[in-house]
């Protein structure tokens, strides 16, 4: 990777992405791109584009205009908001990654974009979920998932085009708030602890999703791209995960640290339905294998990091 395109760039992976990108690769090397503008460090501190990735003709413009060799294409509407916006969903996911595909083809750009645990359904072997399985979802951000790897395969095959992708399972993160996704809970109840020592959950007890804390995920990225080309059997789509866990087990977790945390529940019945439809843990071997793929934090220190780094955010607030 030397000149990089960013979609997506405001969202939860793309906002700590880009920074991390920019840090390795150098300021004027990464190109950041969203529908929105904001105040965020992303859009002042390098080069940043309005973009809305339907419109193809402006993807291309932008890309060939800084001359990029990698495209990053994260825009798409999570699995919550995609499930009440299905037909906004299939437009945005599936015609925004059309494009970036084409832009990347035509421009022979190397290109990631990432699938996630919502591309398995009900019908997946729930523990220790294969790479290589089934994968019938009930959900239209499933729907969009299996139908995205399917299509970076595609372009692989059809026209050389070096795609690359990892299946992400929920993502924590201290940075960026939720944005609809159905495992916002395991981000939202350490806001909680730290705000007000107490959190109702959405999602049922025992209900096991596979998790990753974010700095792990952003060097899984790197690291995917950055792999020797041959090495890669699956190329798209790999499983990655760094813990299994419930919101019991995240509150426990977070007990240590804060004893008197309060976990309620008040299901929502949509959102647990896709959590149900979802596997309880994933195999990785695959990742581990081709790319040396590995998760530094585990939920203990993700735990710790993330109430001390929430806790100096709020103190700063108040001061």
């Amino acid at each position: 990777m030397n000149k990089i395109l960013v979609t997506g760039a405001l969202g939860q992976i793309g906002s700590e992405l880009v920074v991390k990108l920019r840090e390795i690769y150098g300021v004027d090397h990464v190109v950041a791109a969203d529908l929105r503008s904001s105040s965020h460090e992303i859009t002042q501190s390098g080069p940043f584009e309005l973009l809305d990735v339907t419109n193809a003709k402006a993807m291309f413009e932008i890309a060939n205009r800084y001359k990029v060799d990698t495209v990053i294409h994260l825009a798409a509407l999570l699995s919550a908001v995609a499930e009440e916006k299905p037909l906004l969903a299939w437009n945005l996911n599936m015609g925004g990654l059309m494009n970036a595909l084409e832009v990347s083809r035509e421009l022979g750009c190397q290109f990631f974009t990432p699938s996630s645990i919502g591309s398995f359904g009900p019908s997946t072997p729930k523990d220790n979920t294969p790479q290589d399985t089934i994968q019938r979802p009930n959900t239209m951000y499933g729907v969009n998932k299996v139908s995205g790897e399917l299509l970076c395969d595609y372009y692989f095959h059809k026209y050389g085009l070096d795609t690359r992708g990892l299946r992400l399972p929920g993502l924590i993160s201290y940075m960026t708030p939720p944005g609809g996704g159905t495992t916002d809970y395991a981000v939202e109840i350490y806001y909680a602890a730290v705000s007000t020592g107490r959190y109702t959950s959405y999602i049922a007890k025992g209900s096991d999703m596979d998790m990753m804390y974010m700095p792990d995920a952003l060097n899984a990225i790197i690291d995917l791209m950055e792999a020797d080309s041959s090495l890669l059997i699956h190329r798209n789509s790999f499983n990655v995960t760094a813990m299994s866990v419930d919101p019991e087990a995240i509150a426990a977790a977070i007990r240590d640290e804060f004893p008197g945390f309060i976990l309620d529940y008040d299901i929502d019945p949509k959102r647990q339905a896709i959590a149900d439809s979802w596997p309880h843990s994933i195999d990785a071997t695959a990742a581990k294998t081709e790319w040396g793929f590995h998760a530094r934090y585990d939920l203990k220190a993700m735990t710790k990091d993330m109430l001390s780094q929430l806790s100096e955010r709020q103190m700063l607030r108040k001061a």
